[in-house]
Order: structure tokens, then C-alpha cells, then sequence
């Protein structure tokens, strides 16, 4: 796993230290995170192109933001994950698949803290509940 600390190792491993909220962004393979003390990045997006990605490149990567309280996980799934055509099917996916990924990634640093889907992300996950796509 290659993590990339923007702006810096030592500035990341400060804000943790001082359990500031962190913006996470971890590949859907789980093999690239890229982490920044929130205040460093203010978004996700500008994260990315921080790091030098395209801000487009926001569709392969789960995202969180992370303090010593818990994982709170942005829920999008996007409407091309692993080229399952059926949404409900594509939502149960991405959401199985982001919650073995987030968590080893927890596990990897040393968080061993819950992951909680915030209640306005939480409409993607009616589609499993509710049978609507």
C-alpha cells in the first residue's frame, strides 16, 4: 500500500498525533491512499489535485474523513463501478467492497475505529433497502 501524506510525512503524522480530521482517499484496490489533515486540503477533490491527480479521478477512490472518533465515509457510488450495469447490484458492490478496503486501511494505521455512512449519503443505500432503482 503506497500512502502519499500531503503536504507532508511529518505534517500528517502531527495532525494524527493530535487527532485532527483527516481527508482520506483509498483506491478501490486499496493499494494507493492519499491522506491530508483537512485543514491542509479543505476537499477531497482539492486533495487530489494537490497530489496530482485530476480532480475527474475522484470516481476511483472511496473517501473518508477520519479522526480518532471514526471513519465517516462520503457514499457515491459511481454510476460506472466495475461496469455492473444494474444499480442495486452496483450499490451492494461498491458497498461490500468499501468496507473491506476502508477497513484495512484503519487497521493498517492503526485505527481500529468504526465506519459510519453519514445520514445524507445514506440515499444510495435506499436503493437496497427500498428495492427502487
Amino acid at each position: 500500500m503506497k500512502i502519499i501524506r500531503y503536504p507532508s510525512e511529518e505534517a500528517v503524522s502531527r495532525a494524527m498525533a493530535a487527532d485532527e480530521p483527516m481527508l482520506v482517499l483509498i483506491s478501490f484496490d486499496g493499494e494507493t491512499v492519499i491522506m491530508s489533515q483537512i485543514d491542509d486540503a479543505a476537499e477531497h477533490h482539492i486533495l487530489l489535485m494537490n497530489t496530482g491527480y485530476k480532480d475527474t479521478d475522484i470516481e476511483k477512490f472511496f473517501r473518508i474523513v477520519l479522526d480518532r472518533s471514526g471513519a465517516d465515509w462520503t457514499f457515491g457510488c459511481p454510476p460506472d463501478y466495475k461496469d455492473i450495469p444494474f444499480k442495486d447490484k452496483r450499490i451492494e458492490a461498491f458497498y461490500k467492497d468499501g468496507f473491506v478496503v476502508i477497513s484495512n486501511f484503519l487497521h493498517s494505521i492503526g485505527y481500529l475505529v468504526g465506519i459510519n455512512i453519514p445520514k445524507r449519503y445514506r440515499r444510495h443505500l435506499d436503493v437496497l433497502s427500498n428495492g427502487t432503482y
